[in-house]
C-alpha cells in the first residue's frame, strides 16, 4: 500500500523540531530512522499530514564516551552500534544485540532511539539496555527530563515519551571492570520470542542479574532468579538454576500469536534464563 500524503519538514536545530511540533500537534510525527513508522504508514495504522524528519538537527548522530557513560544520540543506526570500536570494545554484548537486530536494512537505516520510541513488544534492545542501567534524556516544550530504561516502556507501543517530547540522548553506564554480561535470544521470525540478559560480578553483593524480554509487554526483572542464586558461586549454578530458571518462566506473562504459543515462550524462557546466566558467569553449558 502506498503512503497517505504528507509534508516533510527539515529543521536544522532542536528547538525549531519542537515549534513544528508545537504547530501542528497531533497531526505531526517525529521522524529519524523511520523503518517501523513508515511501514505503520504504508498499513495506515498510522496517518499524519507532517513529519518533522530530525536528521539535519546537529549533534543528534553522537556516539561518544562521556566520562563513565556511553552516549548515543537518536540518529545513530543499529548497524552503527554493531561495528563501531567504541561499542565493540566498551559494552561488547550490546554489539553482538545490536548486529542481529531485523536484517540489514532495518541495521542499515533503523535507529535505537526509534527502536524504543516505537516500542515494539518483541525487540531486543530494551531488556539488555535495563540490565546495564541506561536512562533515556527527553526534551520537550518544557525542558529536559531523564527516564530510567527500565521506567521507560509502559505497554505494547506505549512509553513514558510524550508525544510532543524527542528522545535526545541514551546514556548507558559502562560496566563495572569484573562484570560479565551477555545477552541470548531466539525466534523464528526477525523478531525474537523471547531475550535474556544476565550478568554476573564475583565480588559484588547481588552476582547475577536477569532481565527478561520479547515475552511480555515491557522488560521484566527476574528478581526471583536473582534471589535464589544470591551468594551461589558459578560451579554450583547446576544445583540452584534450573529450578529457579523453570520456576521463574511458568509465571511468566505470555499470549499465544505468530511467534509462537504462550505454553513455547515459557519454555524458551527457561532455557534461555539458564544459558544466559550460564554464560555470563563463565560456565559452559551442561556442566
Amino acid at each position: 500500500m502506498r503512503l497517505a500524503p504528507f509534508q516533510l519538514h527539515r529543521p536544522n536545530e532542536l528547538q525549531a523540531a519542537l515549534a513544528l511540533r508545537e504547530k501542528f500537534g497531533d497531526d505531526s510525527a517525529y521522524y529519524a530512522g523511520g523503518t517501523e513508522l513508515l511501514l505503520a504508514l504504508k498499513a495506515r495504522v498510522l496517518r499524519y499530514d507532517h513529519l518533522i524528519d530530525l536528521k539535519r538537527i546537529a549533534g543528534f548522530d553522537r556516539l561518544a564516551l562521556d566520562g563513565n557513560e556511553v552516549v548515543i544520540g537518536p540518529l545513530v543506526t543499529h548497524l552503527r552500534l554493531a561495528t563501531d570500536p567504541l561499542i565493540r570494545d566498551r559494552l561488547p554484548a550490546y554489539a553482538k544485540l545490536a548486529d542481529n537486530v531485523g536484517n540489514i536494512r532495518v541495521r542499515a537505516s533503523g535507529t535505537l532511539a526509534g527502536n524504543l520510541c516505537f516500542s515494539e513488544p518483541h525487540a531486543d534492545p530494551p531488556a539488555l539496555l535495563c540490565l546495564l542501567g541506561a536512562t533515556l534524556m527527553l526534551h520537550g516544550p518544557d525542558g529536559e527530563r531523564s527516564v530510567p530504561m527500565a521506567e521507560f516502556i509502559l505497554g505494547p507501543f506505549t512509553t513514558a515519551r510524550a508525544d510532543d517530547e524527542i528522545l535526545t540522548a541514551i546514556r548507558i553506564p559502562l560496566p563495572a571492570a569484573d562484570e560479565r554480561i551477555c545477552y541470548r535470544s531466539f525466534g523464528h521470525l526477525e523478531y525474537p520470542a523471547v531475550g535474556v540478559a544476565a550478568s554476573y560480578r564475583a565480588q559484588a553483593k547481588g552476582r547475577y542479574r536477569v532481565w527478561i524480554g520479547c515475552i511480555g509487554d515491557n522488560p521484566i526483572q527476574a528478581e526471583a532468579v536473582e534471589a535464589a542464586l544470591d551468594g551461589v558461586p558459578p560451579g554450583a549454578l547446576s544445583d540452584v538454576l534450573p529450578q529457579a530458571a523453570d520456576a521463574m518462566a511458568a509465571d511468566l506473562p505470555a499470549t499465544d500469536d505468530i511467534y509462537g504459543s504462550a505454553d513455547y515462550k515459557r519454555h524458551l524462557a527457561a532455557v534461555f534464563i539458564k544459558r544466559a546466566v550460564l554464560e555470563s558467569a563463565g560456565v559452559e553449558a551442561g556442566r
